[in-house]
């Protein structure tokens, strides 16, 4: 957010700071913390960056001082509510704020922005044009946002983006197109091609460290590259002074791990730096009793970092009563459209079943249970086909169980056999929008945005263009969270299932159609109503189709823990279900990720959702990326043609997720490899029995990947580095503290000789493989054959 300098100007100051450029007394200790969980790093605009501090303090008025370092400019509003941080050329790439409360210090991490001017120029030749824009990752994808003006005879846009590449088209009088010159294009995943605009070193090349060794109470970093400063947090305060032990190396840092930290059963320590060219990886270290925690045996369910997540539509999950029916009886409605019979008791039998705790699950997210409509609706798009709401996203009630999926007692049921088995249960809540027939949208008519707009067209599924007002279909108004009463009301709603169920997140559908200020207000209360007086901290993740900038604005301590992060999907299913897409497409991706998010963030990382065609379906050849997955489903039944082609790509696909950073997340039915198209044919009902050997054999694959990732701290807390990545070879490694794991991945058809050398502080380490291939270490090299769409991981003992 910025603010024009006349604004600022006028705006009530009440302090106002420039500190010395690094800030060396050390932060006194609160007895008790104002800030809950961890604060992440505030990544700076450009200019003039503005922060909310109810993100961060739960209460903002006990704010006594504000510093920041050198090439830092930082003040705070009357209300203690607001700080203004304005940064310029001197900004270092990082540095440091400190915000004082009387009983104590809290200091925070700010990130320099990367961002650059970026032109693009189009020239429509003699055609005669009378308006043109751009589309795509830059702004969402929205023409409207990006018109381009006209100089003589060409058009000209500007934007200010990080360094990457920006796949794009060019909208000229309604048009979309290639842009004609530029011949830089990219796949875009779905049968098609965009132009692609190349910003800044797109490489991602950045200095690497790593945990070293310890002791449990001393900790060694070393990097590969000097360092011109180390940032260490305990918590939320940056140590300095006695902690830091003085080292000849401008690559090692040396730190003991402070008393107070043996006070909190859990606690952590974070490390971040920059050389001269950049910011380095980060690293986070999960402390017990103030000790580094080693085992893996000792993380709890309570740790967010090791949530495997599993996702099943309550609907098509199992259904505990046969005899009973829940269909509308609508012969307009088909079978594949109309209730199956899933209930919450067919999952509490699946829990008593084993099926979660045999495949390593630690999480459940469950579509939403909210009372839907008992008719079917017609939906507006052709060929308006009639839909019942099985999937539970067209509520009438934000606060009762859908009947058709049973009773108060059932949830609380459910919960407590997952709690009693270390599992977690987010629910999904849809915040978005209701059902026409919502007691609350009929008693206030007038919280609805509006589903006209002023040129008279609907505002019906316009998802970037009006993004914070468009409606999901005509029975399905869209609230106006501009009213404090809508956001109030709302909130309560998702409250409620907290404090009555003790659930232990959300699901949040739609995320980026609703603002900020919904965000805030939600997770203010639940901090304060429940998070606080509980002890216990919640995990929501968001719903976000959109850029990396659009989907990570949503994430910080004031608002969700994470988003579903579907920029890599799209990029993983291209690259392991097609054998011309190279891996190096997947390793760029997967580092701008990494380059948002942060090394250690909680995004979900996808095998598919209830929205997407399976992964298997084109892995297996029974779909076409050029096709109309949707259509596809609606006129043929989706079956395999290349079946053992696809099992192998999707159990490789499964192993990429269960080794990198973030929260893996198995969608219903992907353990097994159940094909099916786009929606509702993604959507059938979930088999257990009669499996194929080739589905047993995906499954068998999907345990032994969740109880390595649960039984390994470098795959929960590691770093991440690149060893290898080629057009159809692809080796990554995760380390903590001389633990490591090292991934290899073969997309080709034909086993492939794999030599690549490791990094030195590897080169000496011992390795067992997973799935016993042979593999030799030969001064410094591994050498290892992985067969055609496969791969091996190595782990030290």
């Amino acid at each position: 957010m910025k603010l024009p300098i006349l604004m600022l100007l006028s705006s009530l100051i009440f302090w106002t700071s420039c500190r010395k450029k690094e800030t060396s007394t050390p932060p006194r200790i609160p007895e008790k913390s104002d800030i809950t969980g961890l604060a992440g790093p505030i990544r700076l605009n450009p200019d003039t960056t503005i922060i909310f501090t109810e993100d961060f303090f739960n209460d903002p008025s006990k704010i006594t001082g504000i510093s920041a370092d050198t090439g830092i400019s930082v003040s705070i509003s009357a209300d203690k509510k607001t700080v203004t941080i304005i940064s310029g050329r001197k900004t270092e790439w990082l540095s440091h704020l400190r915000i004082s409360q009387d009983d104590g210090d809290y200091d925070f991490l700010l990130m320099k922005s990367m961002k650059e001017k970026a032109r693009l120029k189009f020239k429509p030749g003699k055609k005669e044009i009378t308006e043109v824009a751009i589309a795509g990752e830059m702004n969402n994808w929205n023409p409207k946002s990006s018109p381009m003006k006209k100089d003589g005879n060409s058009w000209e846009a500007s934007f200010m983006l990080n360094p990457g590449k920006y796949q794009y088209q060019v909208v000229a009088d309604g048009k979309w197109m290639l842009d004609p010159m530029n011949r830089d294009s990219a796949d875009n995943n779905n049968g098609g091609y965009n132009s692609v605009l190349t910003v800044g070193d797109p490489s991602h090349k950045i200095p690497h460290i790593r945990t070293d060794n310890t002791d449990g109470y001393q900790i060694t970093i070393t990097s590969e590259d000097t360092i011109k400063r180390w940032f260490v947090f305990w918590n939320n305060h940056l140590l300095t002074g006695d902690e830091i032990i003085p080292e000849s190396s401008a690559k090692t840092i040396r730190f003991n791990i402070p008393g107070f930290a043996s006070t909190p059963a859990r606690s952590w320590i974070r490390v971040f730096a920059y050389s001269r060219k950049a910011a380095v990886n980060d690293l986070l270290i999960p402390l017990e009793k103030g000790k580094v925690v080693a085992d893996a045996s000792q993380m709890l369910r309570s740790d967010k970092e090791t949530n495997i997540m599993y996702f099943m539509m309550t609907d098509r999950f199992f259904d505990s009563n046969p005899s009973e029916s829940n269909s509308v009886n609508d012969p307009e409605v088909p079978a594949i459209a109309d209730y199956m019979g899933g209930d919450l008791a067919g999952i509490t039998t699946k829990l008593s079943d084993n099926y979660f705790t045999e495949l390593g699950i630690t999480a459940l997210w469950i579509s939403p249970i909210v009372q839907n409509p008992l008719k079917a609706y017609r939906e507006y798009i052709p060929p308006q086909r009639k839909y019942s709401g099985y999937h539970g996203y067209w509520p009438i009630s934000s606060t009762m169980i859908d009947t058709r999926f049973g009773t108060d007692s059932d949830l609380s049921e459910l919960i407590k056999a997952a709690h009693d088995q270390q599992i977690n249960v987010f629910l999904d809540y849809v915040a978005n929008h209701v059902h026409e027939d919502h007691p609350m949208i009929k008693a206030h008519p007038d919280w609805k945005t509006a589903l006209l707009l002023p040129d008279g067209q609907q505002n019906i599924r316009l998802w970037d263009e009006e993004r914070l007002t468009t409606w999901f279909d005509t029975f399905l108004p869209s609230l106006d969270f501009s009213k404090p009463e809508v956001i109030e009301a709302v909130s309560d709603s998702a409250l409620f299932w907290v404090k009555k169920f003790g659930i232990d997140g959300f699901r949040h559908d739609a995320t980026k159609h609703i603002p900020e200020a919904f965000w805030r207000r939600l997770t203010q209360k639940l901090k304060q109503e429940y998070e606080i007086p509980q002890g216990k901290l919640l995990y929501q993740i968001g719903e976000t189709f959109g850029s990396r900038e659009l989907i990570g604005s949503y994430i910080s301590n004031g608002m969700l823990d994470a988003q579903f992060d579907f920029n890599l999907y799209f990029d993983q299913r291209a690259v392991f279900a097609q054998d011309n897409v190279s891996f190096k497409k997947l390793d760029y991706s997967l580092k701008e990720s990494l380059a948002w998010y942060g090394f250690h963030h909680l995004m979900g990382n996808i095998t598919g959702n209830h929205d997407l065609p399976r992964f298997i379906s084109y892995a297996g050849e029974g779909l076409s990326f050029t096709e109309d997955a949707k259509e596809a489903g609606w006129t043929r039944k989706i079956v395999l043609k290349n079946p053992e082609a696809g099992y192998s790509k999707l159990k490789s696909m499964t192993a990429f997720l269960m080794t990198i950073p973030g929260i893996p997340v198995i969608y219903s039915g992907d353990e097994i490899g159940m094909p099916g198209a786009g929606d509702p044919d993604n959507r059938q009902m979930m088999r257990f029995t009669a499996l194929t050997p080739g589905e047993q054999s995906v499954k068998v694959n999907a345990a032994l990947l969740t109880k390595l990732r649960r039984s390994r701290m470098e795959l929960l807390y590691g770093d991440f580095t690149t060893l290898l990545v080629s057009d159809s070879l692809y080796a990554h490694s995760r380390s903590y503290f001389g633990k490591t794991t090292i991934v290899v991945f073969n997309k080709g058809k034909s086993e492939a000789a794999v030599k690549f050398r490791l990094p030195e502080s590897l080169s000496s380490s011992a390795f067992v493989a997973l799935h016993k291939m042979p593999f030799t270490m030969k001064s410094g090299k591994l050498e290892i054959s992985i067969p055609g769409y496969g791969y091996e991981i190595l782990s030290t003992p």
